[in-house]
């Protein structure tokens, strides 16, 4: 979106290509951005400064200082799972998706309490090995679904720990 005529026609799909770039590259931990909207309300161009190069590069640092001054955070991918198992292993399932910082949707018991279905939202990065954990602990009778659901907010800690090794890394790249 532009408002305004201060910068010429000519530029604005290098604006378009800056603000893209910003957003691929991403500002916290060099992820891409998502749900972002950019306007562009004023600018200026000078007859002999301006350039495609030099108002790609205004973009994306508009966009880089725009979303460190709005409390940008890491999202992740959150699956939703669906567990078939003996009622008898209910205890050892629930515990195991706490540990992997699950949220338990719901439990239900079939008519003759001999299995049971727990729904629960898991994030993804936390399922991997799930197969082999839920079947060694169900011994082998348990199985499990699970579907994308949505993005979330990571943890601030796992936020911080990746914000560090990212910028660690481009310390790194820099040298």
């Amino acid at each position: 979106l532009v408002i305004g005529t201060n910068i010429p026609p000519e530029f604005i799909p290098s604006c378009e290509k800056g603000a893209r770039a910003a957003c691929e590259k991403g500002v916290l931990a060099g992820y891409s951005l998502s749900g972002v909207r950019v306007a562009i309300t004023d600018g200026n161009a000078h007859a002999v400064d301006s350039n495609d190069l030099s108002f790609q590069l205004a973009m994306q640092y508009g966009i880089r200082q725009g979303v460190k001054g709005g409390k940008p955070q890491i999202l992740e991918p959150l699956m939703s799972l669906e567990i078939d198992a003996p009622s008898e292993f209910q205890g050892v399932i629930i515990g195991g998706l706490n540990k992997r910082s699950g949220l338990i949707m719901s439990s239900d018991l079939n008519d003759d309490a001999s299995q049971i279905k727990i729904e629960a939202d898991v994030p993804l990065a936390e399922m991997f090995g799930y197969s082999t954990d839920l079947r060694s602990s169900t011994q082998g009778k348990g199985e499990f679904s699970m579907e994308y659901k949505q993005h979330q907010p990571v943890a601030k800690d796992t936020q911080e720990t990746l914000i560090k090794l990212y910028t660690s890394k481009l310390a790194a790249d820099e040298e």
